[in-house]
């Protein structure tokens, strides 16, 4: 069994439930986790036998540039498009993070993890 890690996506995107947030956007880091069975990739050293970091990446971009009111409603379209692109049963974890929200208060980020 074997994880692979795909930390740090930086994205600037336009979630959030106040009218602003659209307008102004905010800073985003996603990161992914894949937990399976990549013995196949470790013996054969074939890309086409394990879980594309690239492609993870572009994933998480491509539903950023989706617009939502919550980060609860990205974490899941990225987790549904990640499960549709490879559909192996791996265990899969999304961790989005919403840099400085703009509430009341110093708050540094606000976190949403989801897993399959």
């Amino acid at each position: 069994m074997g994880l692979i890690e795909v930390n740090g996506i930086r994205v600037f995107a336009y979630h959030g439930c106040l009218a602003e947030e659209a307008m102004i956007g905010g800073h985003y880091r996603v990161d992914v986790s894949v937990q399976g069975d990549f013995s196949k990739a470790e013996r054969s050293d074939d890309l086409g036998a394990t879980v594309d970091y690239g492609r993870v990446t572009a994933i998480v971009q491509e539903q950023m540039a989706i617009r939502s009111a919550l980060i609860e409603h990205v974490a899941r379209r990225i987790l549904d498009g990640l499960n549709a692109e490879w559909m192996k049963g791996y265990h899969w974890r999304v961790r989005l993070v919403k840099e400085r929200p703009p509430i009341d208060g110093e708050v540094e980020e606000a976190i949403y993890v989801l897993e399959s």
